[in-house]
């Protein structure tokens, strides 16, 4: 699993058109943050078929009218949206996309968080049910719902063309108005077994776990270090995460990342010229004495004992 930023978005969808991607940057800066919306069929379809959206942490807010039948796997879920849908998707929660029929349509905007700060109802996005962890964020849709929604995100189509001094502020109410009528709806029944959601949480977060190692040098920090950052990263709640590790591997959350830490500790401390306190750093422990404590815990040697 890996992070896809708002720059490597664009160049999924705009593939060759390297160029094209200089619209982030000229559309405004870092503090107006970033807007844009799209007609799915023009940038995904093109008559075939379009491969799944890899299960990764996409570093943007991104809001999806669909019309055909897609497979959404997120958390310990699969939702399957059978005709039309809505998709409300969060850097917080990593997601897989299959489109399942050949025939799509619909629309997408993409926004950053700076975007919507920007917003003078004075509303946090993070803090909106839509967007809580653990919260659901795909939608079925009636016909009328459908259209609803469509006359929304025609309008942003058009307001992005227009010179309107202040197109910007009213583009993030189109967008409020898309986030409060989804918090209306009620989310689509998960259609994945229990046994097969367990499973692929339990690799994910491995494949987490893994990825921060090997540690390279001494700038390198570990970020994710405890069983409530793992699971705010994989979006379910830390009892359900604990539950299904305890089921597939046998051992508690803790245990698997102390485990892990303990083996990278003993890498650096044989293979590098770093001092203790280097090691302790790069590790995640702010005191050197906190880490000499989780080491001789797990090893019943000190740090400097199991050096020498």
């Amino acid at each position: 699993m890996t992070d896809i930023s708002i720059k490597e978005f664009y160049k999924e969808i705009l593939g060759e058109n390297a160029g094209l991607i200089d619209i982030i940057d000229s559309q405004g800066n870092a503090e107006l943050g970033h807007f844009n919306v799209f007609e799915t069929e023009k940038f995904y379809f093109s008559g075939k078929k379009k491969s799944e959206m890899t299960y990764n942490r996409r570093l943007y807010y991104k809001i999806s009218l669909i019309k055909g039948e897609n497979l959404v796997e997120y958390a310990d879920k699969t939702v399957l949206i059978q005709q039309q849908g809505i998709l409300f998707a969060t850097p917080r929660i990593p997601y897989r996309y299959t489109p399942i029929s050949k025939k799509q349509s619909g629309f997408f905007c993409v926004f950053t968080k700076e975007f919507m700060s920007k917003s003078k109802t004075g509303l946090l996005i993070d803090e909106l049910p839509i967007y809580l962890p653990n919260s659901d964020f795909v939608f079925q849709l009636n016909d009328k719902q459908y259209l609803e929604m469509e006359v929304i995100f025609k309008k942003m189509n058009q307001e992005m063309s227009s010179d309107y001094a202040y197109k910007y502020d009213l583009l993030r109410n189109y967008v409020l108005e898309l986030i409060h009528n989804g918090q209306k709806l009620n989310p689509i029944k998960s259609a994945e077994t229990t046994t097969n959601a367990a499973s692929r949480i339990s690799s994910l977060f491995i494949e987490l776990l893994e990825r921060q190692f090997p540690i390279e040098n001494e700038a390198q920090v570990l970020q994710l270090k405890t069983p409530t950052d793992f699971a705010k990263n994989l979006g379910i709640h830390i009892n359900h995460l604990n539950k299904v590790l305890k089921q597939t591997t046998g051992k508690r959350t803790s245990e698997i990342i102390n485990g892990r830490i303990a083996e990278e500790a003993k890498i650096l401390l044989k293979k590098t010229r770093w001092n203790v306190s280097e090691i302790a750093y790069t590790l995640g422990f702010d005191e050197v004495a906190h880490f000499s404590n989780f080491f001789k815990k797990h090893t019943t040697l000190s740090p400097v004992k199991f050096r020498n």
